[in-house]
């Protein structure tokens, strides 16, 4: 199983992406091969609502996404990765999704079904400073609609959300933060 892990904080090492490196580390040791992109490092232009990949399924833009939606393709499953910023993802997460237009048109417009039944998941790993009830749920519905256009299965429970980390690294003082996340990356590898 390729997993591709894709790290949506501007804040290197920080709470979500040490979860997600967690993650990643038992997913390999459950046999499962890990990728990680880095978003910020990134250069990806907003979508421009131009239309262009109704015609063909391909973004009209030639940045760095380019290359992502063939790693994207070709993944078996897909852990996005965002800590909760104003009740949704990050701004870097929300451009790499918005761009995905070019897959929803290939899915909607010209009814291709890229990779159907072959049980692809998507997997969201959250985290935020507060408790807040709610403070999760604009990103759940973020992550099942992005996942929908690309084509991957996904249900809630395909969720690891950490609330009340704030400082970086606090998620490694708070208990069965790190359990929960290597759990969590053996129920990816089980899945295939």
């Amino acid at each position: 199983m390729n997993v591709l892990i894709i790290l949506g904080s501007p804040r290197k090492h920080g709470n979500s992406e040490i979860l997600a490196r967690h993650v990643g580390e038992s997913i390999k040791k459950s046999g499962g091969a890990v990728d990680f992109i880095r978003l910020n490092s990134l250069n990806i232009s907003p979508c421009q609502g131009c239309g262009g990949c109704d015609k063909t399924g391909i973004c009209v833009i030639k940045d760095d996404m380019t290359e992502l939606y063939t790693r994207v393709d070709v993944a078996d499953a897909l852990l996005l990765v965002s800590p909760v910023y104003f009740y949704g993802v990050t701004a870097q997460c929300k451009g790499f999704i918005d761009r995905f237009q070019a897959r929803w048109s290939r899915k909607y417009v010209q009814n291709i079904a890229y990779r159907a039944g072959e049980g692809r998941r998507g997997y969201f790993l959250s985290t935020s400073a507060t408790h807040g009830g709610k403070m999760s749920e604009c990103c759940m519905y973020t992550a099942r609609y992005f996942f929908d256009a690309i084509q991957l299965e996904f249900d809630a429970e395909d969720s690891l959300l950490v609330h009340g980390v704030d400082e970086k690294g606090a998620v490694v003082q708070r208990q069965g933060s790190m359990q929960d996340a290597e759990a969590f990356g053996r129920k990816i590898a089980s899945r295939e």
